[in-house]
């Protein structure tokens, strides 16, 4: 008979399944342009993988900085050893800005190109911008997504404006440095942040597209997921896991947030990231980039540390963790720095550069890439264009080779 002491007995001498291996073998960092030596200062660097024959190509839109919010044309560039050396980056038409006559300036900014492999072009969406006498404006209001598709052999269709009608983005509703997801048959899933004239606050929702002709259109909407403090929540985005949808947001309340969804419509209820030990993980208004793999999730971020504490919005250095995804929270244990901070976060904060803005790419079956254009702020803004490899300790399934 089996007795409860049996079963202790045979508990207490049962081998302990061992811990997953990490996700992560290595992280390698290569500075891929030099802007704190002079020249140009090349920000928002996001990338795409375009399959190719022998080697995938790392296509990658930036612009430069020039001050706080104060953006340049939109380029274009790419690489075709998995970043190690990139052409010369060259203007997207239509992606420049243009005047108003009553001297306000129109741009755009915060792109991300990603391949749509069903019609074999590149669709690089962010969204319009305004300054007026070289500054920042109207950053709150009359906002929306413009996207620009490059086909298979290079041209660039114009600039469009993805059409939205919906009572509650008065104000505006954006995607811009969002990731996004291209589902089975062509259709994109887009997060977007929006909010109707005369409320500070923003709300989510995401929205699948059908991509027609060149041109996108909204054809679902799913639920709306609200927080009342400052801005609300901005920059959501995607990815998916085993056949479930998740998005992380940034907020102005000291958290990032996190949903799930069955189908990448219905989400919900989100919650702040928090550690496996139930501890919250302190952000302040900074994005989280997912970094998929067919495995597992990871997550790319900044928080609050001992070393940065004066650091603004404590954005440096870049971290990167797994999720258990079931409970969706970060894995203490298995926290990595992608970029070090490059000074003193207690004592001189002007000498760090930030890492506020990136963007993750799966490239390989065993590489991904993690892309950040630095900031010093105090130095007219100058930085280098940074890039990490991240070499899976296993392969990623959902990357050809």
């Amino acid at each position: 008979m089996f007795t409860r002491r049996n079963f202790l007995l045979a508990s207490a001498t049962a081998p302990i399944a061992a811990a997953p291996a990490p996700a992560i073998k290595s992280i390698e960092r290569l500075t891929i342009m030099k802007g704190r030596e002079g020249g140009t200062t090349w920000f928002h660097p996001r990338a795409g993988r375009i399959p190719h024959k022998s080697q995938p190509v790392i296509f990658m839109t930036l612009q430069s900085i020039t001050g706080s919010d104060v953006f340049g044309h939109v380029h274009w560039t790419k690489s075709e050893d998995l970043g190690a050396t990139w052409s010369t980056p060259e203007p997207i038409p239509g992606f420049g800005r243009t005047r108003h006559p009553d001297g306000m300036e129109e741009g755009v900014c915060d792109v991300v190109p990603e391949y749509h492999a069903p019609t074999r072009s590149i669709i690089a969406m962010g969204h319009n911008v305004y300054y007026k006498a070289g500054k920042l404006t109207q950053p709150s209001e009359k906002r929306w997504p413009v996207y620009s598709v490059r086909s298979a052999d290079g041209q660039w269709s114009p600039l469009h404006r993805l059409v939205w009608e919906d009572p509650e983005a008065t104000a505006m509703y954006t995607s811009g440095c969002s990731q996004r997801i291209t589902l089975p048959g062509g259709d994109l899933l887009l997060a977007l942040s929006f909010g109707p004239l005369g409320r500070a606050d923003r709300a989510v929702t995401t929205v699948r597209c059908r991509f027609n002709a060149g041109r996108l259109e909204v054809a679902a909407t799913g639920n709306r997921l609200h927080l009342a403090a400052g801005r609300g929540l901005l920059e959501p985005s995607l990815a998916t896991l085993a056949g479930r949808y998740y998005m992380t947001i940034r907020a102005e309340d000291n958290h990032g947030y996190v949903t799930s969804s069955a189908d990448g419509l219905k989400w919900n209820e989100m919650q702040p990231w928090r550690w496996d030990d139930g501890e919250a993980v302190t952000m302040s208004t900074t994005q989280q980039r997912w970094l998929p793999h067919s495995d597992r999730l990871l997550l790319v971020y900044t928080r609050k540390a001992a070393e940065n504490t004066n650091v603004m919005r404590w954005r440096a250095p870049l971290y990167v963790a797994e999720v258990d995804a079931e409970r969706m929270v970060l894995i203490r244990a298995s926290e990595q720095i992608v970029f070090p901070m490059s000074g003193d976060g207690v004592k001189d904060p002007d000498s760090v550069a930030h890492h506020g803005n990136f963007h993750t790419t799966a490239v390989t079956p065993d590489v991904s890439i993690v892309t950040v254009g630095e900031t010093l702020p105090k130095k007219g803004f100058r930085g280098d264009t940074l890039l990490a490899r991240i070499h899976w300790s296993r392969p990623n399934r959902n990357v050809g080779a």
